[in-house]
């Protein structure tokens, strides 16, 4: 292995991980968790084994308008409830911090149980940052009752900014414990430059060892359950339930309706709180699904071997953590709009097709449904996966065909890193507008 695939690899594993529950909630309640940890290992005396369930805390959650927009509406796995509050809740009476983004695996009936009551009571607050960050979150836990100490106020705080998981900053009783470095977030708006081309992508996917990219099948074993589990359960607005259901009389018996049907179930049950974890995509559950379970369908439809589907998973991670790496993990534009133009070059590469064919799956994506707007992560965003699936796979069989929508349409340019650019500049900057209308009216309903 080169040094540069080793480098590639690396950012594979930071971008593509599991994520239990919608990622904003869940970072909010990651940050909890940080500092109620805090709290624990300053105050051993305090805090016996097993306190925290019948903790009183207070929680101060400020959060920037993205995370909020994204954790309104979302199901909280375990919980039947949806929103940041719980999340919070959850975080600090029974959470995790050393798993991450799946820092509420371990919750039990008796936590939810918990959780809800300081939710009930109003333990829990939640207010918009003055931040310029659009990912960011700060927790504050205060410990009252009759856990408290008369010699100190046990109180922490941890802020994550521009990551999911990215703690930046901790502190114990208005003492700073940690401090990273902040990201430049009124100048980059928490992109990144990975220094990535679609050339390399694809090189990369066709030419790496095969024992060293496998680990990317995770993305079948975590994925595919959720198709499962959206297929045979209720979940949300049960949109992949019913497109297989009704493959026969509406949407045909074909590779784009089981494609459809399986990403949309996925979706369906992640969005309504399911409590298996997503392999999530640049801090996305719902991208990490999109831009793997039309690959994986493919896989299953036409009997692709293990390490055809891997190079294929590999090609549309890496495109989508690339054409993301334009807009930061947060924006006014649809993930799915990302992630299906990464699966739309991964069903190239399974088709047969090359280099060329791949580039014009993007420029198609790009000149098709560029434009969707996120208005918050909910359980129609199953809706808006299974739309993008359909583009992905219409974009796919027309570039293989030699079709590619030409540069003198719109915002395609024969460059496709151009191409990618300009999403990146819709979606960041030209929709920032945007992005404040949606929530302004999110709020005001």
């Amino acid at each position: 292995m080169t040094s540069r695939q080793e480098e590639i690899i690396n950012l594979i594993h930071r971008e593509v991980k599991p994520a239990l529950g919608c990622t904003e909630p869940i970072a909010v309640a990651l940050a909890v968790a940080k500092a109620v940890e805090i709290i624990t290992e300053n105050c051993p005396g305090v805090c016996p084994d097993g306190w925290r369930r019948s903790a009183d805390f207070k929680i101060d959650v400020s959060v920037s308008s993205n995370i909020l927009k994204n954790g309104m509406g979302v199901g909280i796995p375990g919980t039947g409830m949806v929103g940041i509050p719980v999340a919070a809740a959850l975080g600090a009476v029974c959470g995790n911090s050393a798993l991450g983004l799946e820092v509420l695996k371990e919750l039990s009936p008796e936590d939810v149980t918990r959780a809800k009551f300081l939710v009930d009571t109003k333990a829990v607050k939640v207010s918009v940052a003055d931040t310029e960050h659009l990912l960011y979150v700060k927790a504050t836990v205060h410990l009252e009752g009759s856990h408290a100490s008369a010699e100190v106020d046990p109180h922490a705080y941890a802020i994550i900014e521009d990551d999911h998981d990215r703690i930046v900053e901790t502190s114990f009783a208005d003492t700073i414990l940690m401090s990273s470095e902040s990201g430049a977030a009124t100048v980059d708006m928490g992109k990144k430059d990975y220094g990535l081309t679609v050339k390399e992508i694809y090189e990369f996917a066709l030419t790496a060892p095969y024992e060293d990219i496998s680990f990317i099948l995770e993305d079948r074993t975590l994925n595919l359950a959720l198709a499962k589990e959206g297929l045979a359960g209720d979940y949300g607005l049960r949109v992949g339930k019913a497109i297989r259901e009704n493959q026969q009389e509406v949407f045909g018996d074909d590779f784009l309706s089981f494609a459809m049907g399986m990403t949309a179930a996925a979706s369906d049950a992640r969005m309504a709180g399911c409590t298996l974890p997503a392999m999530s995509n640049s801090g996305s559950g719902n991208q990490g699904i999109t831009v793997s379970m039309p690959v994986i369908a493919y896989a299953i439809k036409y009997n692709v071997d293990d390490e055809r589907l891997a190079r294929a998973l590999i090609l549309s991670n890496l495109v989508a953590i690339h054409i993301k790496s334009f807009l930061g993990k947060l924006s006014a534009l649809c993930g799915c709009v990302v992630a299906s133009t990464g699966s739309a070059c991964g069903i190239v590469y399974l088709e047969g097709g090359g280099l060329e064919q791949v580039c014009a799956a993007i420029q198609n994506m790009a000149g098709n449904i560029t434009g969707m707007v996120c208005d918050g992560a909910k359980v129609g965003c199953a809706m808006k996966v299974a739309s993008g699936v359909s583009c992905a796979v219409q974009s796919a069989v027309l570039a293989l065909r030699g079709t590619c929508i030409p540069s003198t349409d719109g915002i395609i340019e024969d460059d496709v890193e151009k191409t990618i650019r300009n999403v990146g500049k819709i979606g960041s900057a030209g929709m920032k507008t945007t992005d404040g209308m949606i929530l302004d009216i999110m709020l005001c309903k």
